[in-house]
């Protein structure tokens, strides 16, 4: 593989700490979703500034060796099927554009910090602008794709039913002094830009609404972009309050379809209320020009009606976009559809496409520049058409499935079959 398709900026602005507190070097590594613990590269006993200047070092020099880091798959899978990879969304940030990788390379406003890097095995001056900041699994929801990670409840869920034997420990910003102590930090960086929160639900985890009033407190705020995603069911005034004092901010809207499929998938929600609160949010986000979008885990469960999403995106000017290619659970996968299945999700979407005609076709790698909505929507569409032409069959997980989702069932008491009838024939084959 070539230097071009291997090289990543983000370790020379970026870095993550992760719901038990340990640092990591991307937000887009690969199993993101779950909870590592590093005691070694941890808010308990390091400052995040030597964990980004030094203990980053190998991954830097891995990446200016021209070597692909292994947990750098997830961008690698995204960029096989034309769908804009974290890699490239940082390359852009630092200047770089891969259809003119040397010559931008050569101009990035950070070629002086790689080639510092260069002699230096991989160390750097730098300090960290980018952050993704995981709150921990405080959540209202309990999604059928998630994990106990990620979500209290299903977490709590989990348990009950025995699919789990202990909860996940508690976040680290659930410890008042360590939450203080990462404040601290944050309000004595230098060339703080750009803060990205997850959960759990941000909304009503308390950690998220205390750094923002702190940044405001410092008087940051008007310098730095805050984005975070909401799960659509809660709305916090004092929280939207907060957020007009930033200089920007990115919201992401959790949904995986407007039709009923949604309250299954996204349990216990709500469609109407979902409609409800994903409206205002919009409302909001278009008064005051925040950059939005749709937020996505296609599943083999929801992908045949993706379809209402890009519709509802394409009517409100606003973009779509999924983290990556869901790979856990395994069994959760789009190519654990038949390929009957499969071919009418393709024939679906492919028709949505087809009545939403794109000229140009040029990659769009900001997805986020408001200008070019419309093409982002489409891009991103034909990333999902072409994963499911190409996917590999996985129908042999389907029993796995079901028995997934029969324990679900017997505490949510619901029924797939009440939400997707028409795959009967295949649920009852698998074992439903």
């Amino acid at each position: 593989m070539s230097f071009d398709k291997t090289f990543c900026s983000s370790p020379w602005f970026h870095m993550r700490i992760n719901n038990s507190g340990s640092y990591e070097y991307c937000r887009w590594k690969t199993k993101s979703h779950v909870t590592r613990i590093n005691h070694n590269n941890n808010i308990q006993n390091q400052q995040p500034w030597d964990y980004f200047q030094n203990s980053m070092s190998e991954v830097r020099q891995e990446l200016l060796d021209g070597n692909q880091v292994a947990g750098c798959n997830e961008c690698m899978i995204m960029e096989k099927h034309h769908k804009v990879s974290g890699r490239q969304r940082q390359l852009l940030k630092a200047g770089v554009q891969e259809i003119y990788f040397e010559k931008t390379l050569a101009s990035s406003p950070l070629r002086t910090a790689f080639e510092y890097s260069a002699k230096t095995s991989g160390h750097t001056q730098r300090t960290v602008s980018d952050w993704q900041i995981d709150l921990g699994n405080y959540c209202n929801s309990a999604c059928v794709f998630c994990s106990p990670e990620s979500s209290s409840r299903l977490a709590a869920e989990f348990k009950k039913i025995g699919l789990i034997t202990t909860l996940p420990k508690a976040s680290w910003c659930d410890d008042p002094i360590l939450l203080d102590k990462f404040i601290g930090d944050l309000v004595q960086s230098t060339n703080l830009q750009y803060l990205h929160f997850i959960g759990g639900e941000t909304l009503i985890t308390p950690g998220f609404e205390k750094i923002l009033q702190a940044l405001i407190d410092a008087k940051l705020a008007s310098n730095i972009t805050i984005g975070f995603t909401t799960n659509l069911t809660v709305w916090s005034d004092s929280i939207a309050n907060s957020l007009l004092k930033f200089r920007q901010v990115n919201l992401g809207m959790s949904i995986e379809s407007l039709t009923p499929i949604n309250d299954y998938v996204r349990w216990p929600g709500k469609l109407d209320n979902t409609k409800q609160l994903l409206d205002k949010w919009v409302t909001l986000g278009h008064t005051q020009q925040w950059l939005m979008q749709l937020r996505i885990t296609p599943t083999c469960l929801s992908i045949h009606s993706i379809d209402s999403i890009y519709d509802y995106a394409w009517k409100h000017g606003i973009a779509v976009e999924s983290c990556n290619f869901l790979e856990e659970p395994q069994f959760l996968r789009i190519g654990v559809l038949p390929t009957e299945h499969r071919i009418t999700a393709y024939n679906n979407l492919n028709n949505w496409i087809q009545s939403h005609p794109q000229v140009d076709t040029t990659q769009i790698i900001n997805t986020r520049d408001p200008n070019v909505v419309q093409a982002q929507i489409l891009q991103d569409a034909n990333s999902y058409l072409d994963y499911l032409k190409h996917v590999p069959d996985e129908s042999s997980r389907a029993s796995n499935l079901i028995t997934y989702l029969k324990k679900l069932e017997n505490n949510r008491r619901n029924s797939i079959l009440t939400y997707l009838p028409q795959y009967e024939s295949f649920f009852r084959s698998a074992g439903y």
